[in-house]
């Protein structure tokens, strides 16, 4: 009873991963005629700004949808293998031959030195099997056919690996498409332009495809990252907007990250980023992203945070501290003398008070130069006997100005979101482990503050959570300062084969060091 309860599951969990994958093909297939559409109502009513919007967005949508299918598809096959459901094949069009100009370099599979039937020797070739990837540059891998004379049985070679099954894209070229895509902020529609413009009919759905499983295909590097990123006590965190289409408007969706970076400290774990995404910014995100955290977050002075501070929190107490750098900022935009030349005549002179403010507190991050990447308890040192006097100074100069002005005056604002979060503000000084500013987690944003420019938004919620699951590994190897295409390629090429207890190894720190001693294969 119990294994046929089990394969009635099993084929029900198939059936459904193979409806979702039909039906994540036919909205593929929608967005594509309606791209289509527009493409012709374009060219026979000519352009408007409106319908080059219309364009823009049919673009994104299929873009998205066109991975969501392959994604899904991907999901679908790996569940009919564990039962007796009929696999999915989604139709796409036909595959044209690749022009003859592009270089090609002829990889031969060795031929056996006998039959692996019979043991004979006596082989006799029968023709080659040739197998076209593209890379960089074209291979042929040639696997050289041999009948056997005394069994008659043949001996093929098996096939070269292919990320994508059936497809006919390399890991070079897969991770060239998708440094573009997300490292370099180059969307697919522009990439296949210039696939275009070299002979090579590469078209948006199949580099889509791409995006799509090279997602699938590293999700076990994902929850490794996450386990490694949550198994501290101390982490920035900080927030994005990124909009997402909706109903007859567009969401203001959010982008989460979570910064591990023992770097400042002199800690030996290596520094990694986790990114999660949302349709708005309630509290209710970072909650259920921290559930199991218990530590320091070091982020601003979002009020969402503030359930995660309640006393008698499982699995452990949360303590804030806060980041310096925003607090700089409110008076450094009033104490900003270039910008202050730009505006026009009339506008109001800087502020001297700010522009105090802004001096006070750099005589701060002076400090904090000098001692970063020293052990904890040294900065713990240094700021008790250097940086307590000037903050202390800072608050008494602070409270005194803070008397003498109106409440709704700019300058007045932002000494109050200092002296309202005191202990927040001083946290670092009784703990070497916290930094002076949340910087870390800014500076991993940043990659999507500069690609929102030219992709404009999310497609749908799963292409906004597969962009985030990208843009962690794409952040965790620029922490790490690796080559990120090559270790795209080779994570690419090897995770297939690597088994469950060496994933590890594929793991950016882990890889750098591997190549770096010589024991992996440039």
């Amino acid at each position: 009873m119990i294994l046929a309860e089990r394969a009635a599951w099993l084929e029900a969990e198939a059936t459904i991963a193979r409806e979702r994958a039909a039906s994540s093909c036919t909205d593929a297939l929608i967005a594509r005629l309606k791209l289509e559409i527009e493409k012709l109502r374009r060219e026979f009513y000519g352009t408007g700004s409106e319908r080059k919007a219309r364009l823009l967005d049919q673009l994104e949508m299929q873009e998205e949808l066109e991975a969501d299918a392959t994604e899904d598809e991907l999901a679908a096959e790996a569940a009919t293998q564990k039962a007796t459901v009929g696999s999915f094949e989604r139709k796409r069009p036909a595959r044209k031959p690749f022009p003859d100009h592009l270089p090609r370099e002829r990889v031969i599979v060795a031929a056996p030195e006998s039959c692996p039937c019979c043991g004979s020797p006596r082989l006799v070739k029968l023709g080659e099997d040739i197998s076209e990837t593209l890379e960089v540059k074209m291979i042929q891998t040639v696997r050289e056919r041999f009948s056997c004379r005394a069994c008659e049985a043949g001996s093929p070679p098996p096939a070269p690996f292919h990320v994508i099954p059936r497809g006919h894209a390399g890991p070079n070229l897969l991770a060239m498409v998708l440094f573009e895509k997300l490292g370099q902020h180059q969307p697919l529609n522009r990439q296949s332009e210039c696939y275009v413009r070299e002979g090579i009919d590469l078209p948006l759905s199949t580099l889509a495809d791409h995006v799509g499983a090279y997602a699938a295909a590293l999700r076990p590097l994902h929850v490794l990252l996450e386990r490694h990123v949550m198994a501290v006590d101390h982490l920035h965190g900080d927030d994005t907007p990124v909009p997402i289409p909706a109903k007859g408007k567009t969401d203001t969706g959010r982008t989460w990250v979570y910064v591990r970076d023992d770097r400042p400290f002199g800690g030996a774990y290596p520094p990694a980023v986790l990114l999660q995404t949302s349709r708005d910014r309630s509290g209710d995100h970072p909650q259920r992203h921290l559930t199991h955290f218990a530590g320091i977050p070091q982020a601003d002075a979002f009020a969402g945070y503030n359930r995660l501070l309640a006393p008698g929190r499982q699995p452990g107490p949360i303590v804030e501290a806060l980041c310096w750098a925003h607090a700089r900022r409110k008076f450094f935009e009033l104490a900003d003398i270039a910008a202050n030349r730009r505006r026009e005549r009339d506008a109001a002179p800087i502020s001297p008070i700010a522009f105090e403010a802004v001096t006070r507190i750099d005589a701060l991050f002076d400090i904090e130069r000098e001692i970063n990447g020293v052990g904890a308890d040294q900065r713990r040192a240094v700021r008790q006997e250097r940086s307590a006097p000037l903050i202390a100074e800072l608050e008494a100069w602070m409270r005194e100005h803070r008397a003498r002005l109106f409440r709704h005056a700019p300058v007045a604002q932002a000494m109050d979101y200092m002296l309202r979060r005191g202990d927040s503000f001083t946290r670092f000084l009784d703990d070497g482990r916290v930094c002076l500013t949340n910087n870390a987690a800014e500076r991993t944003l940043r990659g999507i503050a500069l690609g929102r420019k030219a992709w404009l938004f999310a497609g749908s919620d799963r292409g906004a959570e597969r962009a985030a699951v990208i843009y962690r590994l794409i952040g965790t190897a620029r922490l790490n300062d690796i080559d990120l295409q090559a270790w795209l390629a080779d994570v690419l090429a090897r995770i297939a084969d690597t088994p469950q207890n060496r994933l590890y190894d594929l793991l950016p720190w882990n890889w750098h060091a591997a190549r770096k001693s010589g024991s992996l294969a440039a």
